[in-house]
């Protein structure tokens, strides 16, 4: 009995037992009842936008290749640009501006007037289209400014061309690329070629027109003053005449000058074309003789020499295509071509000295240097370097 250690203890009881038992079972009761919630969406993670945000469109950028700007806006643009290309400073940004509007089809048949107006202003720019610093630029829109061809005039179009020959074919000549440059010199050699043979009233035309230069210019600048007395004295007397302006409500009678005024406009619109057509061979004529000029400025460079040889005598065969001044100009460039082509056959370069490879001059140069595997060069260094260089 002494080792019993629950002798004399009352026996447990079995109450609390079934409280804890109770509890468990309301508990998996409830568990039961309560249904699993479902796992979240991705979606309901994401921030709710709210109104402001719905109504903001969103920005792209998209480059547009055409645009839905109106005549009235475009012939604004144009005339801007032609203000501003004027200035050599803003030339490079201005002719890329009209690219765009070229590129985006905007010069049509409407707007085709303020286009050569911004080609004309650009080949009244006092920096030259051959200048370096606008070289590229005049070169990109003469370039492009062929594709709006289609829409300008037939006295547009041949100015388009003279300007396209001043401004793309010569600055062409100035490459580094002797593909290019020789199909140049083809082009150029083509519209040689395409030149009517001058004529003696070319000649008159033209010596008349330098005499007559520092004439005209002075005539200008009196015309500018004020209207001369006898035509303020003839419209005084056709406003006494009518002075009611009724004259133009009534009938006039058909006379036979009438009949005969046809074909004094259409005498006169034939004699207006020919002399458009000589302007034209003229300014041609010129751009091809600066093209020339270019092209023998570069007879320096070894590669172009060939090709140069080869145009300017195609000049010079062609030279009745040409004016009496610019028949000149041409034989003393072909005189010149010569003279270099018999030094180049006797060994000699451009310059007139002896053509020499680069061992020749160097040995020309160490020759009588002092040369020694020392610092210091001993008093027999003249003899080592000649054995040295042979």
């Amino acid at each position: 009995m002494a080792d019993n250690l629950f002798e004399g203890l009352p026996p447990p009881s079995s109450e609390p037992q079934n409280e804890e038992q109770q509890q468990s079972t309301a508990n998996n009761k409830k568990r039961e009842a309560s249904p699993v919630p479902a796992p979240a969406l991705k979606s309901a993670l994401k921030k709710p936008k709210t109104d402001s945000e719905e109504t903001v469109p969103q920005k792209s950028l998209r480059f547009k290749m055409t645009t839905d700007a109106s005549d009235a806006q475009v012939i604004d643009a144009m005339q801007k640009i032609a203000s501003h290309i004027k200035n050599p400073a803003k030339f490079g940004k201005a002719s890329k501006l009209a690219i765009q509007m070229i590129q985006a089809g905007s010069v049509k048949p409407g707007t085709s007037g303020q286009f050569f107006a911004i080609l004309e202003a650009a080949m009244s720019s006092p920096t030259s289209c051959t200048d370096p610093s606008v070289r590229a630029d005049y070169h990109a829109l003469f370039t492009v400014a062929q594709d709006a061809a289609e829409c300008l005039s037939k006295k547009q179009k041949n100015q388009l061309s003279t300007w396209t020959t001043q401004a793309v074919v010569a600055n062409d000549l100035f490459t580094d690329d002797s593909f290019v440059f020789s199909k140049t010199a083809t082009r150029i050699k083509e519209a040689i070629s395409s030149l009517p043979v001058a004529t003696k009233d070319d000649d008159l035309e033209e010596a008349a027109a330098l005499k007559d230069e520092a004439e005209k210019t002075n005539e200008d600048s009196k015309n500018k003053q004020d209207v001369p007395p006898a035509v303020q004295a003839e419209e005084n007397h056709k406003d006494e005449a009518d002075p009611f302006g009724l004259d133009a409500f009534i009938p006039k009678r058909i006379k036979k000058d009438d009949r005969t005024k046809g074909k004094k406009e259409t005498g006169a619109k034939i004699k207006e074309d020919e002399e458009e057509y000589k302007r034209f061979l003229k300014s041609q004529r010129e751009a091809l003789i600066t093209c020339l000029e270019i092209a023998a400025h570069r007879y320096k460079t070894p590669w172009c020499q060939t090709v140069i040889d080869i145009l300017v005598k195609h000049a010079f065969d062609n030279v009745a295509r040409f004016t009496s001044q610019q028949r000149d100009a041409i034989a003393k460039l072909w005189a010149s071509i010569r003279e270099q082509q018999n030094r180049r056959k006797q060994g000699k370069s451009v310059t007139g000295k002896l053509d020499v490879n680069a061992f020749e001059l160097l040995q020309q140069k160490y020759a009588n240097e002092k040369i020694s595997i020392r610092r210091a060069v001993g008093s027999g260094g003249e003899r080592r370097a000649q054995q040295w260089l042979g």
